[in-house]
């Protein structure tokens, strides 16, 4: 049971935290294809206390999206826990620190995954944020810096004592980044030495991975990163094997390119004008026309656009050319 302050989810599945991905109008999207928790985008520390308007920006949270985590970074404990404040203030329902990020220029100076190099100042920076909110306080890692310093179980005690409520593990090493396999055989055994929750990230790309990874590990959450870019119907998949009801295995052409339209006018409401969305929703574009045919082709058509009216006319013009292609639109290209 994935149980924070009031929060209470069996089976909870998550959207993790994604940089330039989780703005408003993707975990508008997926939390309703069935994401029971959205988080934002990483939100830098140092950011927030120099009262950058970019990075308060990703701050801003609404009503739809609830339960919704705001996740920091940094490696400074005062400016954490300043941070942490501020985030409080706009309350989200939880507050999660990013002790998990791989990415060099955040994690050699000591934020991120950085933070696994010194498990007592970790500790001592989850402390101090704990007692300075009100909101709940949650910690995403990785299971050591590589792998020969794989310090998990030390570190997920030593953060359930410091008062996190619950712990998200990205079952790699930070050396590992995005590749090889992710190792779940370490979720049972953080289980068997912490009482709080503890949910798995990594090789989630299916939901038959949702189903094995809950069978396998007995995780409490399941947190989907890049498994849920241009497929937010992972969650209403997960739910529906998980659950054992009939499952919805194939999601047709129409689905794909009206739920990408739906997303970029979602992208467009949060923005002051359209092309501020749109410019930079074009990385989603593979993900939801993957598998169509003629679709890199369509792609650099409507690339070439900055308004929202042509986009659309272009896709919805390619519905009815596969429509009356059947044939094709399994038919890479």
């Amino acid at each position: 049971m994935f149980k924070i302050g009031n929060i209470e989810i069996n089976k909870a599945l998550l959207l993790a935290p994604m940089e330039d991905v989780t703005s408003i109008g993707f975990r508008k999207l997926c939390k309703e294809f069935g994401a029971d928790i959205v988080y934002t985008e990483f939100v830098n520390s140092d950011g927030l206390i120099r009262n950058n308007l970019k990075t308060k920006k990703k701050l801003e949270i609404n009503d739809e999206e609830r339960p919704v985590g705001i996740q920091i970074y940094g490696n400074d404990i005062n400016s954490m826990v300043e941070a942490a404040k501020i985030a409080g203030d706009n309350n989200p329902d939880l507050i999660d620190i990013n002790a998990g990020c791989w990415v060099k220029k955040v994690a050699r100076r000591g934020a991120g995954a950085g933070l696994l190099l010194d498990p007592p100042y970790m500790q001592e920076m989850v402390e101090a944020i704990v007692k300075a909110v009100e909101k709940p306080v949650t910690v995403k890692t990785r299971i050591g810096w590589d792998e020969d310093n794989i310090m998990i179980l030390e570190v997920a005690k030593r953060l359930e004592d410091a008062g996190a409520q619950a712990l998200t593990i990205h079952c790699r090493t930070r050396a590992q980044g995005h590749k090889g396999d992710a190792d779940w055989n370490w979720i049972p055994r953080i289980k068997e030495v912490v009482d709080i929750p503890v949910g798995l990230n990594g090789g989630i790309f299916t939901a038959e991975d949702s189903k094995r990874a809950f069978a396998e590990t007995n995780a409490d959450a399941i947190m989907i990163a890049r498994g849920a870019i241009g497929n937010p119907w992972i969650f209403k998949q997960s739910k529906e094997i998980i659950l054992g009801a009939e499952y919805t295995s194939e999601i047709t052409f129409e689905d794909k390119i009206q739920t990408c339209l739906r997303h970029l006018r979602y992208e467009i409401e949060c923005k002051d004008e359209p092309r501020r969305a749109i410019i930079p929703f074009r990385k989603f574009y593979t993900g939801y026309l993957k598998g169509l045919y003629n679709a890199s082709s369509i792609r650099s058509e409507i690339m070439k656009h900055e308004e929202y009216a042509p986009i659309e006319e272009i896709l919805f013009n390619y519905i009815d050319y596969l429509k009356t292609h059947q044939d094709l639109q399994n038919v890479i290209q």
